[in-house]
C-alpha cells in the first residue's frame, strides 16, 4: 500500500531548504532586469546595489522569511512580493486552484507569467503545492461515520515516474453514502498490486477511523476483495458492480452486435427476481454462446456476487448498480490524465487527486434521489444495523 507518512517525510526533507525561501528564487530574474546589474551603469550613477534586507511574509499555509534586494536610493521595485506587501495568500491560492483543475506546474508557471507578468519556476509552484501535504495527511486520517449503507470502490490508472522508470499505478477511490444519503469520499489509496492482504489493510484502515459497519460494498472484480471483506466486515454484502460487469462482457462483442447484446443483458440484471434472472441468463448464453463462447462465462462464475441485487426494489437497485455517484467523480480524475501523461512522483499524483476531490465535492450538498425510500428499505433488510 502507498506509504503516505514515509513519502511525506522524504518529500519534506528533500524540499526543506527550497521551500523556506521560495520567493527568493525570483530575485535573480528580477535583478537581471534592473539597471543595477549592469556593471557599466554603476560607473554612470551613484545608485547601486546595497545588499539585502530580511522580510517575513504570510501565506495561506504559514509564514516564511525572504531576503529582498535593495539599492542605495530605494528605487528597486520587487515584482513578486511588492514593497510593504506582507500577505501573498492570493498568489498561492490561485496556484492551488489551478493545480486542482489539473494544470501541470509548467502550465501554471506560464499562466502566471501571462497574467501577472512575473516568472515563477516549476520548483516554486511545486513548493507552494507541497504546503497542502499536512492537510492531505489530516484528511486521510479524519474520523468517519460509524455506518455506511453503501460503499463503492473504483480504480483509475496513472503513469508515475519512479527513479527514471515509468510505472502504472492505480488510484483506488473509496466513496461512501452516509446515513444522511450524502456522498463522501472516504479515502484515496494509491497502489500497484491488488491482493486480499492489500484490501484487508485498506478496510482495517477504515475500521481504525471509526467505521464499524458497511451494509453493501459495491466494486468491480478486484483481486482479493471478497476475502478481505469477509475478514474485516463479515456482515457486509459484496455486490459486484453491474456496470463494470456489462462493460467487461462487451469486450468480446463486435460493434454491430453491441446494441442487441446490451438489450439482452438488461433482461438479466433488470429481472424482478433472481429466479427470472437465471432464466434470462440461460437464454442469453444460449443465444450468443456460438458466436461469443466466452462472453457470458464471468456471469456464471461470479453469480454469487451479482445476485444480491435481486432482493431489492428498483429504487435501491439504482443506488447500487447505477454508477452516477462515482462516475461524475471519475470524470474529474480523468482530466488529470488528459493534462499529464506522466506524474513526476507518487506525491505529485496524491496532491492532484486530493485537490481534484475537493474541487469535485463542492457540489455535493444534497442527499441522493429517493434516499428516504432507500433508507427505509435498507433498515428493514438489515434490521438493527442503521441508526434510527
Amino acid at each position: 500500500m502507498f506509504q503516505l507518512s514515509e513519502v511525506l517525510r522524504l518529500e519534506r526533507v528533500k524540499r526543506e531548504e527550497e521551500h523556506k525561501l521560495w520567493v527568493e528564487k525570483q530575485r535573480l530574474a528580477e535583478e537581471r532586469k534592473q539597471r543595477l546589474e549592469d556593471e557599466s551603469e554603476r560607473s554612470d550613477t551613484d545608485d547601486y546595489r546595497n545588499g539585502y534586507k530580511p522580510k517575513r511574509i504570510n501565506s495561506s499555509y504559514g509564514s516564511m522569511d525572504i531576503q529582498v534586494p535593495q539599492d542605495r536610493k530605494s528605487t528597486f521595485e520587487p515584482q513578486v512580493v511588492k514593497k510593504r506587501q506582507k500577505d501573498i495568500s492570493d498568489i498561492d491560492q490561485k496556484i492551488i486552484s489551478m493545480y486542482a483543475k489539473g494544470m501541470t506546474t509548467r502550465q501554471i508557471s506560464d499562466t502566471l507569467e501571462d497574467i501577472y507578468g512575473f516568472e515563477a519556476s516549476e520548483g516554486f509552484i511545486s513548493d507552494v503545492t507541497d504546503k497542502i501535504m499536512p492537510q492531505i495527511e489530516d484528511w486521510q486520517n479524519r474520523p468517519l461515520s460509524e455506518v455506511y449503507p453503501v460503499l463503492y470502490i473504483d480504480a483509475i490508472h496513472y503513469s508515475v515516474r519512479d527513479n527514471g522508470v515509468i510505472r502504472k499505478l492505480a488510484a483506488y477511490v473509496i466513496l461512501g453514502i452516509n446515513p444522511d444519503g450524502r456522498k463522501e469520499v472516504l479515502t484515496i489509496e494509491v497502489g500497484e498490486n491488488e491482493s486480499s492482504k492489500y484490501w484487508l489493510s485498506v478496510l482495517n484502515g477504515l475500521k481504525n477511523r471509526g467505521v464499524k459497519d458497511i451494509l453493501i460494498l459495491c466494486a468491480d472484480g478486484l483481486s482479493g476483495i471478497k476475502e478481505a471483506i469477509a475478514a474485516a466486515y463479515p456482515k457486509t454484502e459484496y455486490q459486484r458492480c453491474i456496470v463494470h460487469q456489462v462493460r467487461n462482457t462487451m469486450k468480446y462483442v463486435s460493434d454491430k452486435d453491441r446494441k442487441p447484446f446490451c438489450a439482452d443483458l438488461k433482461t438479466i440484471y433488470q429481472a424482478p427476481t433472481e429466479e427470472k434472472a437465471l432464466d434470462a441468463l440461460e437464454r442469453v448464453t444460449e443465444k450468443w454462446s456460438e458466436k461469443y463462447p466466452n462472453s457470458m462465462r464471468s456471469w456464471k462464475q461470479n453469480w454469487d456476487a451479482i445476485s444480491p441485487i435481486f432482493k431489492f426494489s428498483t429504487a435501491v437497485r439504482r443506488v447500487i448498480y447505477t454508477t452516477n455517484a462515482i462516475e461524475s467523480l471519475n470524470a474529474t480524475y480523468r482530466k488529470l490524465n488528459r493534462q499529464r501523461s506522466v506524474f513526476p512522483s507518487d506525491t505529485a499524483l496524491l496532491k492532484a487527486l486530493y485537490l481534484s476531490t475537493f474541487e469535485a465535492t463542492k457540489k455535493w450538498t444534497m442527499p441522493i434521489r429517493n434516499w428516504g425510500q432507500v433508507y427505509g428499505e435498507l433498515s428493514i433488510m438489515y434490521e438493527g444495523r442503521l441508526p434510527e
